[in-house]
């Protein structure tokens, strides 16, 4: 499964690998994002705590869809 996941990366184009490197940035970015909203008592938000763990879970939720976008496409 890990070859053809990289055979299939060695057949894009260099957009296509572009755009792959992209979503993999923005995946980070949201699960990076919802981990520190949830975690970091010191990030100025003015929220409570419950407010706080669920939008930081919906981040981390909503990465998740994306990465699991990202591994399925095909094209």
């Amino acid at each position: 499964m890990l070859k053809d996941m990289l055979n299939n990366i060695q057949k894009k184009s260099l957009k296509e690998r572009f755009l792959l490197v992209l979503g993999i940035l923005f995946f980070l970015i949201y699960l990076v994002l919802g981990l520190m909203i949830m975690f970091w008592e010191k990030l100025p938000l003015d929220m409570e705590p419950k407010y706080r763990y669920a939008f930081g879970g919906l981040l981390i939720v909503y990465s998740g869809i994306r990465f699991l976008r990202l591994i399925n496409s095909k094209e």
